[in-house]
């Protein structure tokens, strides 16, 4: 804990975060939401429930002139049985937008999974506190990045000089939904998943509704866009659908045309990105679902349908990649906002030889950087489906 009594103690509020669509007091401070309540009532998932409490792309922002800022977490670290353990979730700090810190929590709650048999045990822990010293005396903006793969309860923020709000710098609202993929997988830290590391590039705000597990075109995650305020938005679509065999063909258009309907209903004309998946190549043309394979001691996912079941309708990612094409021209007739984004120019056969999935699933921490890189490269150029501000 501090050891000194020159610190200021700042209420976290919802003014100091960014990249959360809701709050929730709990017994030790706040705990943020990447859903807002009436989804999460809705919701009936254990796998969604951990993954949109996991503050992917949320992060405090204040302005001071503290050189030192302590921040208490109580977080929520996953343990899956029979595979290595984790790294812990990574907390980093931003001056001016600049890297000038990271932090790792310890203690905190156990959320141990079985991935066999899908259950799970909780044992509750205690807060912990994040130092963060040596930072310039001039009046600047912090960010604070929780980490993208860890539940975190926000307790309390301590600084040695008072903060503040950072203002509204007139930045565009970027709004992406996606897969474990968007969530952050195996990146490095929170500012290195690719959603954030492209809207850093392009320079607009970030609110992350990357799912892990949980890209499946779910009604309520429609609403949840359709009532967020963006100025630009982004669907990535198929990975979870294949992986967890979820539906049949005869299902995937109308439910893809719906989703995109109800984000219209809140968006009519704000720029629509829709994303198809990047390259897997276990699931190219190989159905789901997709199981967990430990045998030597290491978490890797192997495709368990058969190539044939395609003939009944089950869903491969370039079957998907078909349909996505195909329903984006559809629309474009009566919708010239809404664009389309073959996700193999993300990531495609050269890079797979180049950067391998290392579970077969999931990119790693070079993979999601040139990821972020190629799509900011791809949407946000000025005759991209982004333009730039002045487009």
């Amino acid at each position: 804990m501090h050891t000194t009594d020159n610190w200021t103690t700042t209420p976290i509020t919802a003014d100091l975060l960014r990249g959360a669509l809701d709050l929730e007091r709990t017994e030790h401070g706040l705990l943020p939401h990447r859903l807002p309540a009436r989804a999460r009532a809705q919701n009936t998932d254990a796998q969604l429930a951990m993954a949109e409490s996991q503050p992917s792309g949320v992060r405090l922002a204040f302005r001071t002139r503290a050189t030192a800022v302590e921040l208490d977490v109580l977080r929520t670290k996953r343990v899956y049985v029979g595979a290595p353990p984790r790294p812990d979730g990574v907390y980093e700090l931003l001056v001016d937008g600049r890297p000038a810190g990271r932090a790792e929590s310890t203690g905190g709650n156990t959320l141990t999974v079985d991935m066999v048999t899908g259950t799970t045990e909780h044992r509750p822990g205690t807060p912990a506190t994040l130092a963060f010293t040596g930072l310039p005396g001039h009046e600047k903006d912090v960010e604070i990045w929780l980490p993208h793969n860890e539940t975190t309860e926000l307790v309390a923020l301590r600084t040695d000089a008072p903060a503040e709000p950072v203002p509204d710098r007139g930045r565009r609202v970027w709004l992406h939904h996606g897969s474990s993929i968007s969530h952050g997988s195996d990146a490095a830290g929170p500012t290195g998943i690719w959603p954030a590391h492209a809207a850093r590039l392009a320079g607009v705000e970030l609110v992350n509704l990357g799912l892990g597990g949980s890209a499946v075109l779910d009604p309520f995650t429609a609403r949840a866009m359709r009532d967020t305020p963006a100025d630009l938005i982004s669907v990535k679509l198929g990975i979870n659908l294949v992986n967890l065999d979820l539906m049949r063909l005869r299902a995937f258009a109308p439910a893809v045309h719906g989703f995109l309907d109800t984000v219209r209903e809140g968006h009519p004309t704000t720029p629509l990105l829709v994303v198809s998946p990047i390259l897997c190549p276990m699931h190219e043309d190989t159905p789901g679902p997709a199981a967990p394979d430990l045998a030597d001691g290491r978490l890797r996912f192997v495709a368990m349908g058969d190539p044939a079941e395609r003939a009944s309708g089950k869903l491969t990612l370039n079957v998907i990649r078909e349909e996505l094409a195909r329903i984006v021209a559809q629309r474009t007739a009566e919708d010239p906002h809404l664009h389309h984004l073959d996700g193999r120019a993300l990531y495609g056969e050269a890079d797979a030889a180049e950067l391998p999935l290392p579970d077969q699933l999931h990119p790693d921490a070079a993979t999601h950087r040139l990821i972020g890189e190629r799509f900011a490269a791809l949407a946000f150029t000025a005759d991209g489906p982004f333009g730039t501000p002045d487009a």
